[in-house]
């Protein structure tokens, strides 16, 4: 299986410690990319492309440890008799020559493979199930990052000290993969990104939108197009309509679509219809959803509430891949946008990776892939792949079945009867108090 996969050549040596994932990954889908854009390796170098690949993927595993750290972790350079080491200088040089365009498209190949992979068994009525949602990401604060991405501003003048980027991205919601991702400046609006994804979202499916995203070019740009693609989205407060038929609490309305929007996209309708139906959330706030699916009787109002409810799953995920796996501290690295950007997609390849692994050992474990630990899982993952770095290997399937079994430590027990409500807390202190001691 896996070592006719990562078969040794002239060029390339196996990865020993990234073995593990290198299962999900084949040797051939990153020859395809780099072959696909250009970039493939033609004279023999200590970090051939094939190995910069695997390395930018591995900086976000190990995003506390530098770049030849890493590499020497892994042992991911090929042997020389005339180096020792590999330096930083030689390190970067390999990531610029590989570029972004190679691990942009292994992550469009590998994401659609992977969230393909057992669909059939967490579908929902039929639909697969997505999540929409836009995040930021901050980057190290050089003066190209900054004219490129830009940074948030206040209304006080100010300029928040870190350049970001702006993201929006397609989560699987019952494994937590990442599907699709558009990023880029920070001026940039949410709905530009989010329509450039709207087109690639599968067919047969459900997407459940954040109210921010309530639009007719979007929503309709998604119903409209391809076969049984819907949304589920919550109105807002300020949004109008007309009942055509059924009830207030379960009917389908008619909305107009704004002056606005069809100067913007002359194709849209004047009208538009959606199923409007009234939930009660767990804290007794009123919310209406609003959805492209009709049937009543297939899809009754209390379980789209239900499916409703699952959609604050993409701010888990995005709390894995920015706080879990990359750190609270800065989350990338490069002060070039091009490394930034190359950066993003090898961290949105190893949270996969990571996530990918999650849910199979969830099946041999009978739970869900969201029942397992993403930190406990991660960091097994981490002292794993070290440990494989240095084993022999006749004893590499032995330890990939002691790492599947050692994965399904990281299941998190349910608590019942225990509900922790949606709270602003406050923030504490930045010095400590000091207390006076009153005289008698």
């Amino acid at each position: 299986m896996l070592s006719s996969q990562l078969h040794a050549t002239t060029d390339v040596l196996p990865v020993a410690g990234l073995d593990r994932l290198a299962e999900h990954l084949p040797l051939a889908w990153i020859e395809q990319a780099l072959k696909a854009t250009g970039t493939a390796s033609i004279r023999r170098r200590r970090l051939p492309a094939e190995q910069v690949v695997w390395l930018v993927i591995a900086l976000a595993l190990y995003r506390h440890q530098s770049m030849p750290e890493v590499l020497a972790t892994l042992d991911l350079a090929l042997p020389s008799s005339e180096e020792s080491a590999v330096s930083k200088s030689a390190v970067t040089q390999a990531r610029q020559r590989l570029g972004v365009a190679p691990m942009e498209d292994l992550f469009s190949q590998t994401a659609s493979v992977w969230c393909a992979q057992d669909a059939e068994r967490h579908a929902w009525k039929g639909l697969s199930l997505w999540a929409m949602d836009g995040t930021t990401f901050r980057v190290p604060d050089s003066a190209e990052n900054r004219a490129h991405f830009g940074a948030q501003s206040y209304a006080s003048g100010k300029v928040a000290s870190y350049p970001q980027v702006r993201a929006v991205s397609i989560t699987a919601i019952p494994t937590h993969l990442v599907a699709d991702m558009a990023f880029g400046q920070y001026g940039q609006n949410e709905m530009l990104y989010a329509k450039t994804l709207v087109e690639r979202i599968a067919d047969h499916s459900l997407t459940i939108f954040d109210r921010g995203f309530l639009s007719a070019e979007i929503l309709l740009g998604l119903s409209l197009a391809g076969e049984a693609r819907h949304y589920l989205i919550p109105a807002k407060s300020n949004t109008k309509w007309e009942l055509l038929s059924g009830t207030a609490e379960d009917g389908v309305v008619r909305m107009r679509v704004s002056p606005q929007a069809r100067t913007q996209a002359p194709s849209l309708p004047e009208y538009w219809t959606a199923r409007a139906i009234r939930i009660v959330s767990a804290n007794g706030k009123v919310r209406v959803l609003l959805t492209s699916l009709l049937d009543r009787r297939r899809f009754k109002a209390t379980d789209l509430a239900e499916c409703y409810r699952r959609r604050w799953e993409i701010e888990t995920s995005y709390r894995e891949l920015k706080q879990s796996m990359l750190g609270t501290a800065l989350t990338f690295r490069s002060q070039q946008p091009s490394g930034v950007e190359q950066e993003v997609w090898g961290a949105l390849i190893a949270y996969n990776l990571v996530r990918l692994e999650m849910a199979k050992a969830a099946i041999q474990a009978k739970v869900e892939p969201t029942g397992l630990s993403f930190l406990r899982a991660l960091h097994i993952l981490q002292s794993e792949m070290i440990w494989a770095a240095g084993m022999a290997p006749g004893k590499l399937p032995a330890h990939l079945l002691r790492l599947r079994i050692q994965l399904q430590f990281a299941i998190v027990e349910k608590r019942r009867g225990r509900q922790c409500p949606r709270v602003v807390k406050a923030l504490p202190n930045r010095y400590p108090a000091k207390y006076l001691k009153k005289d008698p």
